[in-house]
Order: structure tokens, then sequence, then C-alpha cells
């Protein structure tokens, strides 16, 4: 019989398994578990112990489903190795669920591309460290809820004891307590025979076995146990693991479970209940007015920090203190406002000074920013929130020191949060458009799809964790509400500027309309019966760009247009009915004090802002021809007669340095101000009949007179009139922070074909058999020490039969390594060879070649 006839034999380790696999099945396996290649194995057995380490199992463990990581638990608790009928039993029960019955083909098949079992259906194993950490112990209670089985629990148990036992249960005596305890454990197992067993006990002892079919199935006895408790001990149904403690053994739970291995299985995710439907033009415009908020809050926030922010603290991030300030200067609650600073963060619009005094202020991003059409910003915006693992709701809480956690500060990053961002709103886009969905069905779908993720560093029990104890959900709950204050979402529902820069397919059919008010509506699904949606993964940098770039375009005429106008009113108040052009309301932030906002800004004239905007160097005339030829109104009276009496005011007074002095033309007008009882805290003295010096600085000199009623102007050491500005204080320039990865980056197509060639010519390279060699060395199937002579003439003869050799090789570092090469010539003390390993000519230098043989017959 030729080798193609031969049947394939079955596996008999992970290995051999990983072994028979296709590259499109490795290629799959290192996508889904990318530790597995971080370093890329050196052959398919590293490979495979690399697949059973413990943080590398508990990583895969956790990126299973629910109904797939209850398969894993049944396999923990089934005989080793286990076949398919077995499992199906322990999954389906008596009563065959049909609903498993479909689903477990999938899981298991889930499990098998995961590495976590192998084997074929008639010998089914679970890998050895998922058994490990699945399977019941008195520690680490099985997340089935199952005890170990009558052979492990009769582990120390006296001979004399197991034959008791038999006694009890109505079984003949063995010779010896193996076949005992074999005899005891197929009495349990026989459904027949425990049926007929139970109909004898108590009804109380079977109240006892009830409160613990489901687990724990550890009890605490006395001493003395009740008669209850005595039929039960007798009989084996309860047996003694500890002094005082009692375990059910799995056989008898399994029989009083119908065979099931779960209270509940859970096959099919959760549906997305829809809690309303609106019309899709007043979502897309809720959410625009949610984005145009968004990005006059960032502006609010920068501009408040125009001459630079609150200072780092020592620890890094904002002081509780800076943080209300800034909540009740944009006036939003806390927790807003830091959600508004992390974002401005997170889009490198917001950095620290790095100065002595460090303190956090604009980057020169944010003029760049600036410049920007209003829904590229916004783009700009929604793209960093996508991808930050910063996470704003932390903010007050605690870290594993008891330290308080404060925005911008250290310890924010939870590598999960892009991930639950990217699928809740992947969620959203599954509804119909214009549709939201009830959060309480978006948690319970998270909770099917990632039972493990964020709840516990080990597996535990499967039932879903509380809200307060899960991550994954609270970082659900905190992305509802993100999205709809940054305006991904209006109304709850996923908006087509949202849509298009998450990536997400076009929106289904909208279904049937509920028949009551109240009604909630469950997604459409093509097929009830096919698994959660798998999650939704990062697009590539020009696919994200192309997505700006839609979300963009559908953005930007929902917008409204700045305005170049505004109505002045005779109360002295100015009302802009919307936005303002960026110079327009630069300026009118400066001559007018914002009253109020919202649809309409109302900004208010003041002596104090005409002032400060003749500081900045404007004239009265110029202050007159701006607001003529930007409103839509006549310019009011009482208005103009303001402007004009600050300007008749505005620098009659000179404040100069001496420390300081005034210097007026107007010498009763100095006479005055000496004789002010509020000036005496300046401490002036008249040097000349038009000159006061004083004590007092520049600066503090010109806001007492200003207290005082007058209107000085500074001067500089020429006379001239000084201009005074805010100063726009910038960091250097910054780069954004960079998300923290949830584990090792997912390798691309080109280094998975590359691990995976790499891998195969590895694995040739260990398994080859080699031809019969006389060398001691080589008679375990190590690789035999040859001399330079030998290595030569190995070499040669190889060159010329054109056959392929295995030889040790030790690099310029000292690493070795062994490798399968086909020689094409041998001259001035190099090898040129192709490398079966690296898939490529490589030249060797003989000297390094530490041994050489010749494969056999079939592998040549």
């Amino acid at each position: 019989m030729s080798n193609e006839d031969k049947p394939a034999a079955a596996p008999r380790s992970l290995a051999e398994a990983l072994r028979a696999r296709d590259d499109a099945s490795l290629s799959a396996l290192l996508r889904a578990r990318p530790d597995l290649i971080t370093p890329v194995p050196t052959d398919l057995t590293q490979l495979a112990t690399r697949a059973g380490t413990r943080a590398s199992v508990v990583r895969a463990l956790e990126r299973l489903d629910r109904f797939t990581l209850q398969t894993a638990e049944a396999l923990a608790v089934a005989p080793d190795p286990a076949t398919y009928d077995e499992l199906l039993a322990l999954m389906a029960g008596d009563d065959a669920d049909r609903a498993v019955t479909n689903a477990l083909p999938r899981a298991l098949a889930a499990l098998r591309d995961q590495a976590l079992v192998w084997g074929s259906d008639d010998r089914l194993r679970l890998v050895r460290t998922a058994r490990e950490l699945l399977a019941p112990s008195p520690q680490h209670p099985s997340p089935t809820g199952l005890g170990p089985t009558v052979a492990e629990a009769t582990a120390g148990m006296s001979p004399g004891r197991v034959q008791e036992i038999l006694t009890a249960a109505g079984l003949p005596t063995t010779h010896d307590a193996v076949s005992a305890v074999a005899s005891l454990g197929a009495l349990f197992s026989d459904r027949t025979r425990m049926s007929a067993l139970l109909d004898e006990a108590p009804a109380d002892s079977l109240d006892v076995l009830s409160r613990l079919v489901w687990g724990p199935p550890y009890g605490q006895v006395t001493a003395d146990p009740a008669t209850r408790l005595r039929w039960l001990l007798d009989r084996g149904l309860l047996l003694p693991t500890a002094p005082g403690t009692v375990v059910l053994p799995r056989e008898v739970a399994l029989h009083l479970r119908a065979g099931r291995a779960h209270r509940s299985t859970e096959p099919l995710p959760p549906q997305v209940e829809i809690a309303a439907t609106h019309r899709p033009p007043l979502v897309d415009a809720t959410a625009a007015g949610q984005a145009y908020t968004a990005l006059a809050t960032v502006e609010e926030l920068l501009k408040d920090w125009h001459e630079g922010g609150p200072a780092v603290l020592r620890a890094g991030g904002l002081s509780v203190r800076d943080l209300k300030r800034t909540a009740v200067a944009l006036d939003v609650p806390e927790p807003t406002a830091a959600f508004w600073v992390e974002l401005t963060y997170a889009a490198g619009l917001l950095a620290s000074d790095g100065e002595a005094e460090e303190r956090y202020a604009a980057t020169p991003a944010y003029d760049e920013w600036l410049e920007l059409p209003a829904a590229e910003r916004w783009s700009r915006l929604a793209t960093a929130w996508l991808a930050a693992t910063r996470t704003a709701g932390l903010v007050g809480g605690r870290d594993a020191k008891e330290r308080t956690l404060s925005a911008l500060g250290p310890g924010l990053d939870r590598s999960a949060a892009s991930e639950v961002r990217r699928r809740v709103l992947a969620l959203l886009a599954d509804l119909p458009e214009g549709a939201s969905a009830a959060p309480a069905s978006v948690l319970a779908r998270l909770r099917w799809e990632r039972p493990l993720r964020g709840t516990h560093p080990s597996p535990s029990p499967s039932s879903a964790p509380s809200s307060s104890d899960d991550l994954r959900t609270r970082l659900a709950e905190w992305t509802l509400s993100e999205a709809e204050q940054l305006g991904f979402t209006g109304r709850g529902a996923l908006s087509s500027h949202g849509r298009a820069l998450l990536g997400a397919p076009p929106a289904p059919a909208k279904p049937p309309a509920p028949s009551g008010p109240g009604d909630k509506l469950p997604v459409h699904h093509r097929h009830h019966d096919m698994p959660a949606e798998p999650q939704a993964a990062p697009l590539s940098p020009a696919e994200q760009a192309a997505a700006a770039a839609e979300a963009t375009r559908l953005l930007a005429p929902l917008l409204p247009s700045p305005l170049d106008h505004v109505l002045l009113q005779a109360d002295l108040t100015a009302v802009a009915p919307g936005p303002l052009e960026r110079p327009l309301a630069d300026t009118l932030g400066v001559l007018a004090d914002v009253e109020s906002k919202g649809g309409a800004t109302v900004y208010r004239f003041t002596p104090a802002s005409v002032r400060r905007a003749l500081d900045a160097g404007r004239a009265a005339s110029d202050l007159h021809a701006f607001l003529a030829a930007h409103s839509r109104t006549p310019v009011p009276q009482p208005l103009a007669y303001l402007i004009d009496d600050v300007a008749r005011k505005h620098g009659h007074l000179r404040i100069g340095a001496a420390s300081a002095y005034v210097r007026c033309d107007d010498d009763t007008l100095l006479n005055e101000i000496l004789a002010d009882k509020r000036s005496a805290g300046l401490r002036l003295r008249r040097l000349a009949p038009t000159v006061l010096a004083a004590q007092a600085d520049p600066a503090t000199l010109l806001e007492g007179l200003r207290a005082m009623g007058f209107a000085p102007a500074a001067e500089s050491a020429e006379g001239d009139v000084l201009i005074t500005r805010a100063h726009a204080h910038r960091t250097p320039p910054r780069a954004a922070p960079e998300p923290v990865p949830d584990g090792p980056p997912v390798p691309d197509t080109t280094l998975l074909t590359a691990a995976v060639r790499a891998i195969r010519a590895g694995d040739l390279a260990s398994t080859a058999p080699r031809k019969p060699t006389a060398d001691p060395a080589g008679a375990d199937g190590g690789l035999p020490r040859t001399s330079s002579a030998e290595t030569l003439a190995t070499m040669q003869a190889a060159v010329l039969t054109g056959e392929a050799v295995w030889i040790g090789y030790v690099n310029a570092e000292g690493t070795a390594s062994q490798r399968v090469i086909a020689p094409i010539r041998v001259e001035g003390g190099f090898v040129t060879a192709y490398d079966h390993t690296a898939d490529e000519v490589r030249t060797y230098p003989l000297h390094r070649v530490t041994g050489v043989a010749e494969l056999a017959d079939d592998q040549a």
C-alpha cells in the first residue's frame, strides 16, 4: 500500500494535530491568537507548547463566547478523551435540545480552530491547561457546579470502607478497591439502576441532594451525621473529602441533572432589542446638533486655558479642584468635563508644556485644527475617540493601591476600551436605520460574546457578573453615553455620519412596526442559528481615512453655516442667531462678554469689555466701523455713547515704570487722585506738576486706578501706549497619546505567510528522518557532529546529487539552529544553498556548520 492509500493516523498530541493542518488553518490560528508568534516559533512542536501555556490559554478562553465556553467547560468534566456523543449528552441532556444539537458543531470547530481542543470526534481532548483551569477542585469549583468523579473522591479512602459502600448500595463486594470503585461508578452512571436506588431514598435525603445538585457540590457535616445524611454516606451518594466536608460525586449529579453539565445552555446570542424608532433625518439632525456642541465645548475648554491651563499634579493629571473649575466653566457635570478633557487630550489638542512649573495648554496642532472645516474637525475628534484606550469614566475612582484616578493622569488606560466601543457601535449598526437599542439588551449581548473578559483574571463561573464588577459592562454604558454627547448617535440611534466613520455596512431593512406603544422589537437575523458576530476589527489607516472623508461629507450639510452678522440691541447686548465666522467671533469676544449660550449667543457690552478692546489696540473709530459692518440692525445710541465715553477717558492717564509712575497733562486730575482716600494703598507722591510716582508695580497701579473709576493706559519706555493682548500659550509640538494595545497586535497577511512558512520549514528540519549513521552521537536521532572534512565532502556530494541535507548551524551571535538546505555550490569555504527554513537562497560559512546528515530517501 502506498503512502497515499494509507488512512491518516489519529494525532497523538497537539503538535501532531497542528502538523496535519493546512497553511490556511495555521494562519487562522495565528491570527486569532497572535501571542503565539511573538516571537515566531521554530517548529510546530514549539507552537503547540506555547499554545498550552497558562497565559496563552487564559487569553484564548477570555475570547470565547458563552456557548463555546460552556462546551469547553463540559469537556473539562467529560472523560479524557471524550467522544462527540458524550459531549453532546453533557450539553443537550436527555431531552436532546435541538438548538444545542445544531450549535455544538460550530462551538467545537471554534475550539479546534483556537487549538484548545484536538483529536477526532471519537477522541476529543481538551488542552491540559484548559482542563486544569476549568476542572473542579475544592479551591476552584467548576463553572458547571460539578464535583469530582467517584474515582477521584475515593482516592484516599480505605479499601474496607469502599467495600462497605458497595454492600450498602446493593452491589457484590470485589477483591480490590479499583474494581470496587469501578463498580460503584458504573452503578451511578446507569440510569435505570440509579433511579431504582434513589426510589428507596428518604424524602429528606433527596432534599439534601437537590440542594447540592447544581453546585457548589460540597457540604459540611458533623461528626455524628443526621439520619438523612447517613443514608447518603452509607451508599456513597455523598463522599467525604476532608474532615467535616462531603461532596456530591459527579456521576450522581449528572443523573439528577438528566445528563446536563449546565443548568441552562445558551447556544444562541441574545438579540438586541429595539427601544424606539425615529425618522433617520431627525436622528442625523440631532446628532449633528450634538456634534456642533462638541466642537464648541472643545473650543471653549481650550479658550479657557488660552494663557496656560491648570498646573500638572506631581503624580500627573488634573487636581480635583481644577476639574471642578473646568466643569463650572463648561457648565457641565464633573464626569462630563473629564470626558471632554480626555477627548481633547486623545486628539492631540492638549498636553503639558514641560516647563519647570508644568501646566496644561493647547498644542500647536490645536491651531491647525481650528482652521479646518467644522465637519472635518468633528471627524478628527470622533476618530480619536474610537481608537482611544484612556477611559474618562474611571476618573474619580481608585486604582489597585487605593489612589484616586485623576483626569489626564496615569492609570486610565484600559486596553479593552476601543474593542468594546467599536463592538457596541457595531451592534447599533446592525439595527434598522433610525432605531435605538435597549441598553440592557446590548449589555446582555456583550456578556454572551465575552463572558470572561473584564471580570476575573482566570476563568470563573459563566454566570453574568454584576455591572459594578464587570469592566466591559461599564465600558459599554460609557460608550452609549459618550457617543450621544459626541454626536456619533442621535436619540440613541446611530447617525449616518457615525455609521460612515465606523466603516459599517448599510443599515438592514426596517422591521415591522410594534403592535403597542411599549413593545420592543428584536433585531432581525437572517439565520437564527448563526453564532454571534465577530468582534469589529479596527480599520486600516487607508480605510480609516476613507471613512473619515465620507463621514465629513455626510455631516457637513447638517452643520449650521457660520454667520457674518449679529443683531445689536438697545440694552447694550448683541445676539448671534447662530455660529459666527471665526474673525467675527474672536473680535466680538474681546469687545463684549458672553452672557448666555444656546441656539443663540447673547453678548453684553460693558465699560470693562470696551476698555479691553481699546487695550488691544482698537481705536474708537475702528469699533464703530466694526459694529456697523457686522450688525443687521442700526448701532444703538447707548452703545455708541458707551464706546465714545470709554475711549475719551482711555489713555488720558499714562502708567509707566519708576517702580511706577502716573503721567497726565491735566494736573487737576492728578490732584483728584492724590486726594482720593482709595489711592492710599498705592503710596503716590508728586514728582512734577504732571507726574506722580508710586511704590506699586505698573500692573498693580493700573488695576488700582481702574478700580477707582479712571481709565489709565500703560505706556512703554519710549512713551508709546502699550497694546495688551492675551498671550496664547502653546506647548512644544506634542504627539497624541498612543492607545494601549490589547495584547500583541494582529499580524497582517504578509507576516502570517512568512511565519507559517518558517514554522513549516523549521518543523521539517526537526522531524525529517536521517539516514542511519555510525556516529554514536546520532544514534538517538540527534544531529551528529562532523569534522570539517566530512562536512565539506557531504556538501559537495549533495551538490552533485541535488539532495537536501540536514545541518546544525551557529550564527555570528552564537545562536544554534537546525536547518534543511539544498546545496547549490561549495567554494571558498562557503556553501550556497536553498534554505527551506527561510524559503530563500543563502550562503553559509562552512566553519559555522557543526554537523551535517543526509535525509532519508523519502524526505530527500
